[in-house]
């Protein structure tokens, strides 16, 4: 996992930052955005001002989620010094690559680990989501919450994440994997994490 160069309050400030142009960008009061979103307004207030220093992937994802934008829209460039390891329930994500391709379409690549003993429930993603898992140790149950995917080491999974969609590991082992999302969300300035 990364360490973190940059002191967490700077880190937050980041993410609070990226978080509170989009939502103006968009026209949503913080409240609004915070009742799409199901967070409390505190918490986003305390996210857009950076006090908020271990904002979990899943209140992060539920925010982008209404926002319209994938997670790394409000996360550092991964080079960036100080580049954060998220934590869920069940998931740890460290964004390795984000960029833009010249049709809209972002990718983001994250090295995962899945912790066993929970599951991670993902809100649905933008329309037209995709995301590709790949397992190097362990065994994952993963993707569409009706109807999830199994995937031991060296396989290759992948689903529409434009529907909720979990995260849980097979037995008592941690997965560690690779997760590509792929969105075709065009996001204004957003170009390689930079937002």
């Amino acid at each position: 996992m990364s360490a973190s160069a940059r002191a967490p309050g700077d880190l937050a400030a980041a993410i609070g930052t990226r978080i509170a142009r989009l939502r103006r960008e968009r026209g949503l009061s913080l409240s609004e955005l915070a009742h799409r979103a199901g967070v409390g307004k505190a918490t986003l207030s305390g996210l857009e001002a950076g006090t908020r220093t271990n904002p979990t992937v899943e209140t992060l994802y539920a925010i982008t989620g209404q926002l319209g934008v994938p997670l790394a829209a409000v996360l550092p460039e991964p080079a960036t010094p100080g580049a954060k390891t998220l934590h869920g329930a069940a998931v740890s994500a460290t964004l390795l690559e984000a960029f833009t391709g010249a049709d809209g379409t972002t990718t983001e690549l994250y090295r995962l680990h899945i912790r066993p003993g929970g599951t991670q429930t993902s809100p649905p993603h933008p329309p037209g989501t995709v995301e590709y898992l790949t397992v190097f140790s362990g065994t994952a149950q993963v993707g569409p919450a009706e109807a999830p995917l199994t995937a031991g080491p060296g396989d290759h999974v992948s689903w529409s994440a434009d529907v909720p969609h979990t995260y849980a590991t097979v037995g008592e082992v941690e997965v560690e994997a690779a997760l590509l999302i792929r969105s075709p969300v065009l996001i204004r300035g957003f170009v390689g994490g930079t937002g």
